[in-house]
Protein backbone atom coordinates (compact mmCIF):
# COMPACT_ATOMS: atom_id res chain seq x y z
CA UNK A 1 0.00 0.00 0.00
CA UNK A 2 1.37 3.41 -0.93
CA UNK A 3 1.80 6.25 1.54
CA UNK A 4 -1.31 8.23 2.35
CA UNK A 5 -1.47 11.46 0.32
CA UNK A 6 -1.34 14.85 2.00
CA UNK A 7 -4.75 16.01 3.27
CA UNK A 8 -5.41 19.74 3.44
CA UNK A 9 -8.58 21.37 4.73
CA UNK A 10 -9.49 25.03 4.66
CA UNK A 11 -11.67 25.64 7.72
CA UNK A 12 -12.84 28.03 10.43
CA UNK A 13 -13.06 27.67 14.20
CA UNK A 14 -16.83 27.32 14.52
CA UNK A 15 -17.76 25.23 11.51
CA UNK A 16 -19.79 22.08 12.23
CA UNK A 17 -19.23 20.85 8.66
CA UNK A 18 -15.45 21.15 9.16
CA UNK A 19 -15.68 19.06 12.33
CA UNK A 20 -17.84 16.45 10.60
CA UNK A 21 -15.41 16.22 7.68
CA UNK A 22 -12.45 15.91 10.04
CA UNK A 23 -14.18 13.11 11.99
CA UNK A 24 -14.92 11.20 8.78
CA UNK A 25 -11.33 11.55 7.57
CA UNK A 26 -10.05 10.34 10.94
CA UNK A 27 -12.47 7.40 10.85
CA UNK A 28 -10.95 6.46 7.48
CA UNK A 29 -7.44 6.44 8.90
CA UNK A 30 -6.20 9.96 8.28
CA UNK A 31 -4.00 10.97 11.21
CA UNK A 32 -2.58 14.23 9.88
CA UNK A 33 -4.80 16.92 8.40
CA UNK A 34 -3.22 20.24 7.52
CA UNK A 35 -5.83 22.79 8.55
CA UNK A 36 -5.76 26.33 7.21
CA UNK A 37 -7.91 28.66 9.29
CA UNK A 38 -9.36 31.17 6.84
CA UNK A 39 -11.10 33.00 9.69
CA UNK A 40 -7.68 33.93 11.10
CA UNK A 41 -6.02 34.76 7.78
CA UNK A 42 -8.20 36.49 5.14
CA UNK A 43 -5.44 36.08 2.53
CA UNK A 44 -5.76 32.31 2.85
CA UNK A 45 -9.53 32.61 2.17
CA UNK A 46 -8.67 34.46 -1.03
CA UNK A 47 -6.21 31.68 -1.88
CA UNK A 48 -8.91 29.06 -1.21
CA UNK A 49 -11.40 30.87 -3.43
CA UNK A 50 -8.86 31.15 -6.25
CA UNK A 51 -8.07 27.41 -6.03
CA UNK A 52 -11.66 26.17 -5.67
CA UNK A 53 -14.01 28.93 -6.93
CA UNK A 54 -15.93 28.37 -3.67
CA UNK A 55 -16.42 30.61 -0.63
CA UNK A 56 -17.62 28.05 1.90
CA UNK A 57 -15.62 25.87 4.27
CA UNK A 58 -14.50 23.23 4.51
CA UNK A 59 -12.67 22.87 1.23
CA UNK A 60 -10.76 19.61 1.24
CA UNK A 61 -7.84 18.47 -0.85
CA UNK A 62 -6.50 14.91 -0.84
CA UNK A 63 -3.18 15.03 -2.62
CA UNK A 64 -3.76 17.11 -5.75
CA UNK A 65 -7.48 16.26 -5.85
CA UNK A 66 -9.98 18.92 -4.74
CA UNK A 67 -12.68 16.84 -3.06
CA UNK A 68 -14.90 19.83 -2.24
CA UNK A 69 -16.83 20.37 0.97
CA UNK A 70 -18.19 18.08 3.66
CA UNK A 71 -21.17 16.88 1.62
CA UNK A 72 -18.82 16.08 -1.28
CA UNK A 73 -16.55 14.13 1.09
CA UNK A 74 -19.49 12.14 2.50
CA UNK A 75 -20.77 11.40 -1.02
CA UNK A 76 -17.29 10.23 -2.06
CA UNK A 77 -17.21 7.93 0.96
CA UNK A 78 -20.70 6.53 0.28
CA UNK A 79 -19.69 5.87 -3.33
CA UNK A 80 -16.75 3.80 -2.08
CA UNK A 81 -14.21 6.19 -3.59
CA UNK A 82 -12.76 7.86 -0.49
CA UNK A 83 -10.60 4.97 0.74
CA UNK A 84 -9.03 4.37 -2.70
CA UNK A 85 -8.25 8.09 -2.94
CA UNK A 86 -6.71 8.02 0.54
CA UNK A 87 -4.61 5.01 -0.49
CA UNK A 88 -3.11 7.06 -3.30
CA UNK A 89 -5.24 5.97 -6.23
CA UNK A 90 -6.26 8.60 -8.76
CA UNK A 91 -10.00 9.34 -8.98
Amino acid sequence: MSAMPHVLMYSTAVCPHCLRAEKLLQARGVVDIEKIRVDLDPERRTEMMEKTSRRTVPQIFIGDTHVGGCDDLVALDHAGKLLPLLSGERP
